[in-house]
């Protein structure tokens, strides 16, 4: 995918994206002094673990206030630490109000790193793409950006903060809205597009005019000439490990193996989804759903069930039956259990493709967004990525389309 920048398109029109109901945000109202002025909020780091875990209730008890999702929950955050965050030298925002109640939390640490070669001392999300989405949690949004802002802007130890995969109705939006304000350098790429499916009361309502019902009865038949066809949900703890390693065997058969990226193929990947596997069982959280021929696994779908979605993280099938789409089969089997136990969403995250296009035209649109410090290097920064680069791309690919 093409990246485009946006430095200069309207902050405050974003086409939203379309959340399980249809309730509003209740963004609670900050305390005011008498005669209406607001109290400032206090700003405090977190600079590890410890710090991070004692937050625990608290920060889950902002989730749920604000946007409740299984990704910003502390269980999510801990479990990504712990495996894809060892080591990093953290730099948590948390403020509270003047009663000390927690209203908002931005999850950072700290990376040296490198722009077009040049040095960086960055701060940046907790987040990777396994992380699926990020954003600042925040009762007030544009309070707790302002208060997180000049925080920042007082310290002289980064040049560039970067979240990434913030969704378009993200209340991380109001720190590239409070860095415009401040006139610092900012500007945002577009990250995945995650397609999404809303599903309906009935599995009849679903099926009705479905363009790839037949073809996937055609293939069902034919696998099912093949031997005794089941699906298997994993929703416990009991067999859990057993069923992991199947899993993770039948994803690294494939195509992941030969790129290194199945999960089994880096300690870290494996630690972070058998973690977050067990935490989520013991939460009612787990989905992990197989397709067996004879019992032998033949496709998985390793997600989350949480707030009326089910969230599909990591696919796998056996490629020596592609011919029958068992993959495809398998999230027949899945939207149509989902909507019998009453769910409203099925969300595939990560990045557009076209198979998950056969489910659904939905899509919900991620950035990357970036916020340089107000100096020499900062604007150099933000200069040579949303303006230089993109204009030597551009014209390299006409130089490409002439030849």
């Amino acid at each position: 995918m093409e990246e485009s920048p946006i430095t200069d398109a309207p902050l405050g029109k974003r086409v939203p994206s379309r959340p399980c109901d249809s309730e509003p945000r209740a963004w609670r109202q900050a305390p005011r002094k008498p005669g209406g002025r607001t109290e400032p909020l206090r700003v405090e780091v977190v600079r590890d673990l410890a710090g991070f875990d004692a937050l625990a209730a608290e920060w889950n008890a902002l989730v749920m206030r604000v946007d409740d999702q299984v990704f910003y929950r502390h269980e999510f955050v801990r479990c990504w630490l712990e495996h894809f965050g060892a080591g990093a030298p953290l730099r948590i925002l948390t403020a509270r109000d003047a009663a000390g109640a927690l209203v908002a939390v931005l999850g950072l640490k700290e990376e040296q790193g490198h722009q077009y070669g040049v040095p960086v001392r960055q701060l940046l999300s907790l987040t990777n793409k396994h992380s699926c989405r990020f954003d600042l949690l925040a009762e007030e949004p544009k309070a707790a950006a302002a208060a997180f802002l000049s925080h920042l802007m007082g310290d002289p130890s980064w040049d560039m903060l970067r979240l990434s995969d913030v969704p378009e109705d993200g209340g991380a939006w109001a720190l590239m809205h409070a860095a415009r304000g401040a006139g610092m350098p900012w500007g945002a790429w577009p990250s995945a597009k995650s397609p999404y499916l809303v599903l309906p009361d009935t599995v009849a309502a679903w099926t009705k005019g479905r363009s790839n019902a037949k073809p996937l009865r055609r293939r069902r038949r034919r696998l099912e000439e093949k031997g005794r066809v089941e699906v298997e949900r994993v929703s416990g703890t009991e067999g859990l490990e057993a069923r992991l390693e199947e899993a993770f065997a039948l994803e690294q058969s494939g195509w992941k193996a030969r790129q290194g990226t199945a999960i089994g193929q880096a300690e870290h990947r494996r630690g972070f989804y058998t973690a977050l596997a067990r935490v989520a069982a013991e939460r009612g959280w787990l989905g992990l759903y197989f397709l067996r021929l004879d019992s032998r696994p033949i496709a998985f779908q390793y997600g989350l069930e949480y707030g009326s979605r089910y969230l599909a993280m990591k696919p796998g099938y056996d490629e020596a039956l592609a011919e029958v789409s068992p993959s495809h089969l398998l999230t027949e089997s899945l939207v149509q259990d989902c909507i019998g136990r009453g769910l409203k969403e099925l969300d595939l995250l990560g990045d557009d493709a076209p198979y998950k296009r056969e489910w659904t035209q939905e899509v919900r649109q991620h950035h990357w967004l970036f916020i340089y410090r107000d100096t020499l290097v900062g604007q150099t920064l933000q200069r040579s990525k949303f303006r230089w680069a993109p204009v030597a791309k551009r014209m390299v690919g006409r130089w490409v389309r002439r030849r």
